[in-house]
């Protein structure tokens, strides 16, 4: 047993410092590419978001235009205001400075998710669960350019942190848990609506304890522990509910503001568009009952789809036997469920889906941590039978791991994009579903465009800017072009059209000047259309 416990001693460690020299690289590569991320569809909405909420509160309330700004209202503007505020002391542009905070707050997913897997299976499971999701190209690519889903997935990740150590110190949660609990909750409400997601499996989770300790305790007993129990929580609620008004003012207007955010998005709100799905074009509110599965089941890592599925069968058998402590039962139906009834839920309600699994990112982490739980446990059960087996078992990780691993630094800095083996990667999962639905690859055409003029020394027409016809999002791409150019939607002669490899940009008959491709895969063309008329870029709206 002496042995045994210095092995583990021994692993413990080395896990940790592993789990240190993940977090420290990714936040290296990060601050070395946060540059080369380009701008998408809603950048442009987003970062005006933040900047009237920044004015909403710099003038005491007296602008309140943040109240009221498209649809951003209904949202939280943490992630916004983070942004606009950062731009003003650092010394990067305003959508650089997006990206430099989308990745740190990404790389504070990643630390949740490390201590979540750790404080569930020890460090083991912990560093694995870490790395399964920074070589998650589905979360790593959306950190840098998500405004809305990967902060959310950061959030949802802390709030089940919260729960997860509540559950494990029941009935006396501790001042740190209630604190983090509050944090979650008001960064987690404070982001979506959706966080209301998490109130299902908390109480799952609790309510297992409380059935289970009725049956071998007096009710009196189970009732004064629960009673006890909620009564050091409650704090968390009045201060998430401060920290939720403070990221989204609109929220605390009216007491049911909330309510009516959560009827807004649970109707389709724009106008339905079609969206490439398993080779079809379909209608978004149409989308099949499969969308999920059938996604989840192609974007994510093999490596992450085996070990994450090993670790829900684990939940389920320990939930069945219940051998270990109540707490801890409790707290892995909590992370299971913080998995699947999203998923469920989704899929019995039938909402319109679209744009990937931009939606659902914040499952990818408590599924990372369900992952990295699987591997702990194969990791002990190797080790009582030698180091050979132990290395047997580090190696199919490190080699499922380095799959996607090399997959992200071809696509780099398109990740998001990804596509399993399961799907051909990108070059069959063209055929048949959206790649880059944010256009962000214009980031890449622009730079090539912008260098092609300059190597040739070329200016524009005498009294005016270059003229690029856009079919993609136009406000990116001007911001991304610059001041020298000017987009435009085919109303006048353009110089050069730009779009985006979808299939509602046509293959324009005109010299390409620029190519951005991926393993085959064209993300973005820039054609030369000086001397010929600008053709309709478009075979159908784009969304």
């Amino acid at each position: 047993m002496l042995g045994a416990r210095s092995a583990d001693t021994f692993a413990d460690r080395v896990a940790d410092a592993l789990a240190i020299v993940v977090l420290l690289t990714v936040a290296l590569i990060a601050a070395v590419t946060f540059r080369d991320y380009g701008l998408g569809w809603d950048d442009f909405t987003h970062s005006q978001y933040g900047d009237l909420l920044l004015k909403l509160y710099g003038s005491g309330f007296a602008d309140a235009r943040a109240l009221s700004f498209v649809n951003l209202y209904k949202y939280g503007g943490g992630f916004d205001m983070a942004a606009a505020l950062a731009a003003k002391f650092l010394p990067f542009d305003l959508f650089e400075t997006r990206r430099l905070v989308g990745a740190a707050i990404g790389i504070v997913g990643l630390f949740v998710t490390w201590r979540l897997g750790r404080r569930l299976g020890g460090p083991v499971a912990g560093c694995a669960g870490l790395i399964l999701l920074a070589a998650c190209p589905l979360f790593y690519g959306h950190m840098f350019i998500n405004a809305k889903d990967a902060p959310f997935a950061t959030a949802m990740a802390v709030l089940l942190l919260g729960i997860v150590r509540a559950l494990d110190e029941y009935p006396r949660p501790s001042v740190r848990t209630v604190a983090l609990l509050a944090v979650g909750l008001g960064v987690a409400f404070g982001s979506r609506v959706l966080a209301a997601v998490a109130a299902p499996y908390a109480l799952a989770a609790l309510l297992l304890i409380v059935a289970t300790e009725a049956q071998h305790a007096a009710w009196k007993t189970t009732a004064e522990r629960a009673l006890t129990f909620i009564a050091i929580s409650l704090p968390s609620l009045a201060l998430g509910y401060l920290i939720m008004g403070l990221l989204w003012p609109w929220s605390i207007i009216s007491p049911l503001n909330p309510l009516d955010a959560a009827e807004y998005f649970d109707k389709f709100f724009e106008k339905p568009w079609k969206e490439l799905f398993d080779g079809k074009l379909i209608w978004v509110p149409e989308m099949p009952v499969t969308y999920l599965p059938h996604l989840f089941a192609l974007k994510l890592p093999i490596i992450m789809l085996l070990f994450g599925a090993i670790g829900l069968a684990g939940i389920a058998v320990i939930l069945i036997r219940g051998r270990i402590a109540l707490n801890r039962r409790a707290a892995l139906l909590a992370l299971a469920l913080a998995v699947l009834l999203p998923i469920v839920l989704a899929i019995i309600s039938h909402p319109a889906f679209y744009n990937g699994l931009r939606h659902f990112v914040f499952v990818v982490p408590p599924f990372a941590a369900a992952g990295g739980l699987a591997f702990g446990w194969l990791f002990a059960r190797a080790r009582f039978f030698g180091w050979p087996q132990i290395a047997a078992v580090c190696a199919v990780f490190a080699a499922g791991v380095s799959m996607p691993l090399i997959e992200m630094v071809r696509l780099h800095p398109l990740q998001y994009v990804s596509f399993n083996a399961f799907a051909g990667g990108i070059r069959q999962a063209q055929h048949n579903f959206m790649l880059d639905y944010w256009g962000v690859a214009f980031k890449q055409a622009s730079d090539e465009l912008k260098t092609r003029l300059k190597n040739g020394a070329e200016e524009p027409p005498q009294g005016r800017r270059w003229i690029v016809a856009i079919c993609g999002p136009q406000l990116a791409a001007q911001q991304m072009l610059g001041p020298q150019f000017e987009t435009t939607f085919n109303e006048k002669q353009a110089d050069f059209a730009m779009a985006v490899g979808a299939y509602y940009c046509e293959h324009l008959k005109a010299p390409v000047i620029a190519e951005i491709e991926r393993e085959g895969v064209v993300f973005a063309r820039v054609y030369d259309l000086r001397g010929i008329p600008t053709p309709e870029l478009l075979t159908q709206p784009p969304p």
